[in-house]
C-alpha cells in the first residue's frame, strides 16, 4: 500500500498516459502557479519596474512561443550574454517550460572566451544585452555548427544580423506555447540548464543540472534563508552564476517572494534599496560586504529590515564576520560550488562561536570526508569533500572524462579538502589540486594564507604550490600590501618561521596590487602563477 500512494504521487497521467511528474519541480510551473494564486503580487522590480507574478508568467510565454517559432526545440540550447535583468528570468523561464537548455553565459568573458563557450555548448540561439554588442562582434555567429542566430536586448535599434527580442517577443503577447510529451520537459531528471564553471583553473566546464536538482536546491535555499512568500529579496550577484540564480532568485520565485534586482553591484544603489523596499534577504561574497562597510551610506541606512545576510563564494575570515557584525550585517555563512550549489552552511552564532568553520551539511546532501584512497578519514583529520543526494549535476557537457573523474560511485568528488570536529562542523583546509608536497610533506595553502593574512600589514595573501630543485615542490606566496603599510619579503617569511613549520613557509614572496578573481571574489590561482613567470 505504502509502495503504491509513493508511485501515485510521483506520477500522472498527461493524455492518457503515465508519465513523471515535472510540473511540481519546474520553475516555470511555480511562476504560472503564483500568477494564479497571486497575480498581482511584485515578482522582480528592476530599475523602479515591477513586473508582477501575472505579468512575469505572461512574459514567460510570449517568450517560449518566440523560441517556439524561431525553431527551438526541446534539449536545443539557448545561450543568453545579459547583465541582471528582467529578459534574463524571462528566457530562464520560457526554456523550463519548453525543455530548452538555458546556457547563462558570463557577460564579463572576452570574445575568444565566448567563442570556447558556444563551440562547446552549439546553442541555436543567442540573445545578449545591447551593451555587450562589441563582446559578441567578432564573433562569426554564421560559422558554427549549427549556425547561430542572434538577438540583442536593447532600446536601441539591434546590430546587422541581430534581431530585436523585445520587438519579437511582444508579437507573441497573449499567444501560449504548445506542448506535448515530446514537447515539454518529461522527467525531472532532465537538463534544464548548463552552468559553467568559474574557469579558476583554466578552461571552464559546463556542469548539467537537471530540474530535480533545482528543485532540491530550492529546499535547501528554502530552509537556509528560512524564505516565505513575504520576503524580500535583493539579487546583485550575477545570474549566470549559481549564487545569483539558484540560491537566490530560483527559491525566491518557489516560495513567490518578490526579488529587486540590480544589473550589477553599486554600494550605494544597494543600500537604497534596503531602505526603500525594506529587504529581507541578501546573498553578497567578501568583496561586495567589504565595500560595503566602507561605503559612506552605511551609517545612514536603517538596516533593521534584514533577516538573513548570507555571505558566501570565498574564504570568510573571522575579522570579516565581526566587523559584519559590529555594521548590522549578522553574517549567515553558505559554501558550494556549481555542480552542487548550497552545500554547507554556518548561523550567525556558529560563525563566531566556531571561528574558521563554514558550518554543517545542507539538508538534502550526503556528505562525507575521503583519504586518496577512498576510505573516510578520523574527525579532525584533513579528507576530500564527497557528495551524494539529488543536489548533484548530472554531468560535465561533452567531457565524459572528466565528468567520470568528478563523479565515482555515486559521490560527486568535489576537490575540496576539509576536516570535520566532534560537533559534525566543516572547516574548509584548500582544494585538492592546490595541495603540494614539500619535502615530503603535505601542505594546504589555505593555512598558510590565514597565518599571512593576521601580519598587520597584509591585506590579502594567495599562496601556490611551484616546483623546487630542492625540495620537489615549495610555496610561492602573493601579497596585497595595506595601504600606507611596508613589509619585506624576509620580514613576512620570518614571519611565517614564527608561526609555522619550517617546509611550510614559502620560499617566494611577490606583491601585488590586486588577484585576478572569478565575479564570485575565487582568485585564479594559475593566471597569478602565469603572470609572475
Amino acid at each position: 500500500m505504502r509502495r503504491a500512494v509513493a508511485t501515485a504521487v510521483y506520477f500522472i497521467v498527461r493524455a492518457g498516459v503515465l508519465a513523471p511528474m515535472i510540473d511540481s519541480m519546474n520553475v516555470a510551473w511555480w511562476v504560472h502557479r503564483w500568477s494564479q494564486i497571486n497575480p498581482d503580487k511584485p515578482a522582480v522590480i528592476f530599475q523602479g519596474r515591477t513586473t508582477t507574478y501575472a505579468e512575469l508568467h505572461a512574459r514567460a510565454e510570449s517568450a517560449a512561443c518566440w523560441l517556439q517559432e524561431m525553431g527551438i526545440e526541446k534539449g536545443d540550447r539557448v545561450a543568453v550574454l545579459l547583465e541582471n535583468c528582467p529578459e534574463f528570468l524571462e528566457l530562464y523561464l520560457a526554456c523550463a517550460r519548453l525543455g530548452a537548455i538555458f546556457v547563462p553565459f558570463n557577460f564579463r568573458l572576452a570574445a575568444p572566451e565566448i567563442d570556447y563557450l558556444i563551440t562547446n555548448c552549439r546553442p541555436r540561439l543567442l540573445v545578449f544585452s545591447q551593451g555587450l554588442a562589441a563582446t559578441v562582434r567578432p564573433l562569426d555567429l554564421a560559422a558554427y555548427q549549427p549556425p547561430l542566430v542572434a538577438a540583442v536586448v536593447g532600446r536601441e535599434p539591434p546590430p546587422p544580423g541581430a534581431l530585436d527580442y523585445r520587438g519579437q517577443v511582444d508579437g507573441f503577447a497573449g499567444r501560449r506555447p504548445v506542448l506535448t510529451a515530446s514537447l515539454a520537459p518529461a522527467d525531472p531528471n532532465e537538463p534544464q540548464v548548463i552552468m559553467y564553471t568559474s574557469g579558476t583553473t583554466g578552461q571552464p566546464k559546463g556542469a548539467v543540472l537537471s530540474y530535480r536538482k533545482t528543485f532540491f536546491n530550492c529546499l535547501n535555499a528554502n530552509i537556509f534563508f528560512k524564505l516565505r512568500a513575504d520576503d524580500t529579496m535583493l539579487v546583485i550577484l550575477p545570474l549566470f552564476h549559481s549564487g545569483g540564480l539558484f540560491i537566490q532568485a530560483s527559491p525566491c520565485l518557489h516560495q513567490g517572494g518578490t526579488i529587486i534586482l540590480h544589473r550589477r553591484f553599486k554600494a550605494e544603489r544597494m543600500f537604497a534599496d534596503i531602505a526603500r523596499h525594506r529587504v529581507t534577504k541578501f546573498l553578497g561574497v567578501p568583496t561586495v560586504y567589504r565595500r560595503m562597510l566602507e561605503a559612506k551610506q552605511l551609517g545612514e541606512t536603517d538596516l533593521s529590515s534584514l533577516q538573513v545576510s548570507a555571505i558566501g563564494g570565498e574564504k570568510v575570515t573571522i575579522d570579516l564576520l565581526r566587523r559584519c557584525w559590529a555594521a548590522g550585517f549578522p553574517a549567515r555563512q553558505i559554501m558550494g560550488q556549481t555542480e552542487t550549489s548550497i552545500l554547507l552552511w554556518a548561523s550567525e552564532e556558529d560563525g563566531i562561536r566556531k571561528p574558521g568553520t563554514v558550518g554543517r551539511p545542507v539538508f538534502y546532501a550526503e556528505i562525507r570526508l575521503l583519504d586518496q584512497d577512498g576510505r573516510p578519514v578520523p574527525t579532525g583529520q584533513v579528507g576530500e569533500i564527497v557528495v551524494r543526494g539529488p543536489v548533484l549535476m548530472k554531468e560535465y557537457w561533452r567531457d565524459p572524462a572528466r565528468t567520470e573523474a568528478a563523479l565515482r560511485g555515486g559521490w560527486l568528488h568535489t576537490g575540496d579538502l576539509a576536516r570535520m570536529d566532534q560537533d559534525g562542523y566543516y572547516y574548509l583546509v584548500g582544494r585538492a589540486k592546490d595541495m603540494y608536497i614539500s619535502g615530503g610533506e603535505n601542505v594546504y595553502p589555505a593555512e598558510v594564507e590565514a597565518v599571512l593574512r593576521r601580519h598587520p600589514a597584509v591585506r590579502d595573501a594567495v599562496v601556490v604550490g611551484v616546483a623546487d630543485p630542492k625540495w620537489g615542490e615549495s610555496g610561492h606566496a602573493f601579497i596585497i600590501r595595506r595601504d600606507g603599510q611596508g613589509v619585506s619579503a624576509a620580514e613576512l617569511r620570518q614571519y611565517c618561521r614564527e608561526h609555522l613549520a619550517g617546509y611550510k613557509v614559502p620560499s617566494r614572496v611577490s606583491f601585488c596590487q590586486d588577484f585576478p578573481r572569478t565575479p564570485l571574489d575565487k582568485v585564479r590561482k594559475f593566471l597569478l602563477v602565469q603572470q609572475s613567470g
